[in-house]
């Protein structure tokens, strides 16, 4: 019996989703068995400031980094929108997951029903926070850290009116029962790679067992909106966004991006073929900047 480790996040919503990755495993690859090596991220260690004085997305990655490094895992299971677009080529990205709800959601105090405006929504997503100023623009916002549960407890102890947080996560823990209101992916772009789990491992080494786990029409939504966001030059908290639709042969691609030095937003679309996925992605990049 051969076993292979995986590298995860310590956060509950992490673990979670590290599961889906084992459980494929166990019923499929039955000569392995996979085991779960959790560990803090500095990302999660430091949470009174907000992620870009800190360092990004890079933050999130660097200890998981480290255990394939050291051979202390053999792969790394992440939420994709929390992967940096620049990934070593030691520790390649071996495929994508079939991709869960993709789209933003409301989330209010137990027991209340609407937005209690004398207090904030919170969030700390420029890219949500920008969003939600076109949809609620008589309501403030306030940064929230913290792992999902964590956010939570802070809403329902009184702290902020609602959380914007992403379907994804609260569904993969079980608490689809606490989403108030979805966002269409109209009136909210998603960000690059939402619900999407991407798999590390290192270069070089046989992963052919995982082929089953990744999803084609994922993957190339996914690369279409990484190398939007990748062209632009975004990182996790630059205000940018990207969500790719998939139907049959053809890639629907929407991109949202705000101009620093102008103030202004842009949201437009492209199509075309599936096969020029990433093409597409810095096609509509380079529309955009050119706005």
């Amino acid at each position: 019996m051969r076993e292979i480790v995986i590298g995860s996040r310590e956060s509950r919503l992490a673990v979670a989703q590290t599961e889906i990755l084992c459980d494929y495993i166990r019923k499929n690859c039955p000569e392995i068995t996979p085991r779960i090596l959790t560990m803090k991220t500095t990302g999660d260690k430091i949470l009174n400031r907000k992620l870009a004085d800190i360092g990004g997305k890079g933050l999130f990655v660097k200890e998981l980094d480290a255990a394939l490094s050291q051979g202390k895992s053999h792969l790394s299971l992440h939420s994709l929108k929390d992967l940096p677009m620049e990934v070593s080529p030691d520790f390649p990205i071996l495929g994508y997951s079939k991709r869960e709800d993709p789209r933003d959601v409301l989330v209010l105090p137990l027991g209340s029903q609407t937005l209690d405006k004398e207090k904030p929504i919170g969030s700390s997503s420029p890219r949500r926070i920008l969003q939600l100023k076109n949809i609620f623009p008589d309501m403030e916002t306030s940064s929230v850290r913290g792992n999902v549960l964590t956010r939570l407890k802070k809403l329902d102890a009184g702290e902020y009116s609602a959380l914007v947080l992403a379907a994804a996560g609260l569904k993969r823990l079980g608490l689809e029962h606490r989403i108030s209101r979805y966002f269409s992916p109209e009136e909210m772009v998603p960000a690059a790679g939402q619900g999407v789990l991407a798999v590390q491992g290192i270069a070089g080494e046989d992963y052919e067992f995982l082929k089953g786990f990744f999803h084609e029409d994922t993957t190339y939504a996914a690369l279409a909106e990484r190398s939007f966001i990748e062209t632009l030059g975004g990182g996790c908290t630059s205000p940018a966004a990207a969500y790719a639709r998939v139907q049959g042969t053809d890639l629907f691609l929407t991109g949202f991006y705000y101009r620093e030095d102008t103030k202004r937003q842009f949201r437009l679309s492209i199509e075309g073929k599936v096969s020029l996925c990433r093409e597409l992605g810095k096609t509509l990049a380079h529309k955009m900047m050119e706005l």
